[in-house]
């Protein structure tokens, strides 16, 4: 890790860096700064000094004050040093709701630190979090790039301080459920009603091949052939997959 005075992209994150800036179009490589503070985050380890956010500013050709606003708007950027490791909580309703202050209490334990601060070799930085999108599987936490779901007091604990050990515990549920089906048992889709090929109706096109057209209902049908009627064209065409034909462009 360089200082902060003289910081630069290490030589893989420079190329990280070119790969990003390189998807978008010429004169808008400033949408590129989200990305970028991130990776310069990641090799500061974990905060933004000032001279880092400048040499993303000039990496980017953009004035210093739009990088300044950037850093300082969104939550996942840190401007003060913190911890290593951020271990984020999300204490939204939905997960206060299945029990987040228990997470909370259990990352406060086993770091013997509070909310908002640092552990003393700079390894751990706890925080509240805003929703994480992750409501199914609440209550929950985002620690670096994993998220782990489903905790209870005993299981943050346990991430916790298999955390503080050097190891990476499994990502994901820690009840042992599999992604967000439901906790107990399925309750719905039980079963194929064409697993036996009885009952499927094929459509107008070949085995996997892009349907033609898109169906539309009776009615819909039924009212538009009324419609035509009345412009004086015949209706029993209607429906049908025709090949439309080029208007006459003296026709009135």
């Amino acid at each position: 890790m360089s200082s902060s005075g003289n910081f630069a992209f290490s030589r893989d994150n420079d190329a990280k860096a070119r790969a990003i800036v390189g998807r978008y179009p010429e004169g808008h490589q400033a949408s590129a700064v989200l990305p970028l503070l991130a990776l310069a985050q990641e090799q500061n380890g974990s905060w933004l000094p000032q001279p880092v956010l400048d040499y993303v500013a000039d990496y980017l050709a953009m004035p210093s004050i739009r990088v300044y606003e950037v850093a300082s708007f969104y939550d996942m950027f840190n401007t003060k040093p913190v911890g290593r490791t951020q271990i984020r909580v999300c204490t939204t309703t939905p997960c206060w709701l299945c029990g987040s202050d228990d997470v909370v209490r259990a990352c406060q334990d086993a770091l013997g630190i509070e909310v908002g601060e640092s552990t003393p070799d700079m390894q751990f930085f706890l925080r509240e979090f805003e929703c994480l999108g992750a409501c199914a599987n609440a209550p929950m936490m985002w620690i670096d790039d994993d998220y782990y779901e489903d905790l209870t007091y005993d299981s943050t604990k346990a991430v916790v301080e298999a955390l503080m050990r050097g190891e990476r515990p499994t990502p994901g549920p820690q009840t042992g459920r599999r992604a967000s089906m439901p906790a107990q048992r399925k309750t719905t889709l039980l079963e194929d009603p064409h697993r036996d090929g009885k009952g499927k109706k094929e459509g107008p096109g070949k085995p996997d091949e892009e349907p033609v057209d898109k169906a539309r209902p009776e009615a819909e049908v039924k009212k538009q052939a009324v419609k035509v009627e009345r412009e004086g064209r015949p209706a029993d065409e209607v429906g049908e997959r025709t090949s439309a034909k080029p208007k006459d462009p003296d026709a009135r």
